[in-house]
């Protein structure tokens, strides 16, 4: 039986990553085909800039993930493309709009019940994207081995009747440093929220899918379509939710809140505010 498309008041989903082989594009296909918004933000690496520098990769399947997005456009959803650090150089045409989707360097969103949420990439409060790139790109080239060894295990996973599991979100959780590293970009893109006079952040670019109270900011980070495969929606009410796509034609279930693990395999639980 055909799954019925949801339709949500705003969608925001980041760091798809498209032109590397790690791109879960048959999910995010699946996904754009089974949820529709009246607004849709790209909050940034929507297309892997860096990678596709070094060495051009782009199937039929990234085609494809753009071809829907803009099908979107096209049956009246307002499209928001907010570039982050992979795909910097479309902060070149911010404020201009192209095929009918909006570039814009940041946002404010104003949710059904009243709340102002800034929308941003998020790197720009990374201090070694910041102030340190060389370091950037070593981190980024450490990040796409372990997600090479995490599309081996899966294929494998796949092949013995197992659902997806990121082993590449797992392993980085329980490193102390990159524990420590997701604390505090947390806490700064917060105190930030409170200079811009907003009651919360949304953003996306450490791969990390969460929403949580920080001395009174809403924090929430869409987390990605790579290792994850989250998103978030803001229901009529202005209700924001985390959810997950982990299964091809499957509904989406509520992210578990307390660590942001969504890959771990832990059951679903919903996250709201």
């Amino acid at each position: 039986m055909p799954q019925k498309t949801a339709h949500y008041r705003t969608l925001f989903i980041s760091d798809l990553h498209l032109g590397t082989r790690g791109c879960q594009h048959e999910l995010i296909v699946d996904f754009l085909k089974h949820n529709d918004a009246d607004t849709i933000f790209l909050v940034g690496d929507i297309i892997d800039g860096w990678k596709l520098k070094s060495g051009w990769y782009w199937p039929q399947g990234h085609n494809d993930v753009v071809q829907k997005l803009l099908r979107k456009v096209r049956k009246g959803a307002r499209m928001v493309y907010i570039p982050g650090n992979h795909d910097e150089f479309a902060r070149e045409y911010v404020g201009m709009t192209f095929g009918g989707v909006e570039v814009m360097r940041t946002a404010v969103h104003v949710t059904a019940d009243g709340r102002r949420f800034l929308v941003t990439h998020g790197d720009d409060f990374d201090i070694v994207v910041r102030n340190v790139r060389w370091l950037a790109y070593l981190g980024d080239w450490a990040y796409t081995t372990a997600i090479a060894a995490n599309t081996m295990f899966n294929i494998v996973r796949r092949r013995l009747g197992f659902p997806y599991w990121s082993f590449s979100a797992w392993a980085k959780l329980k490193v102390k440093n990159a524990v420590n590293f997701i604390g505090d970009f947390e806490e700064v893109v917060s105190q930030d929220a409170v200079k811009h006079a907003v009651d919360g952040v949304i953003c996306g670019h450490i791969h990390h899918a969460t929403m949580r109270d920080i001395n009174g900011v809403t924090y929430v980070n869409t987390g990605d379509f790579v290792e994850s495969c989250s998103f978030v929606a803001e229901h009529r009410d202005g209700r924001l939710e985390v959810m997950r796509w982990l299964t091809l034609g499957g509904a989406a279930t509520a992210a578990p809140e307390a660590e942001g693990d969504l890959a771990l395999g832990e059951e679903a639980a919903q996250v709201a505010a």
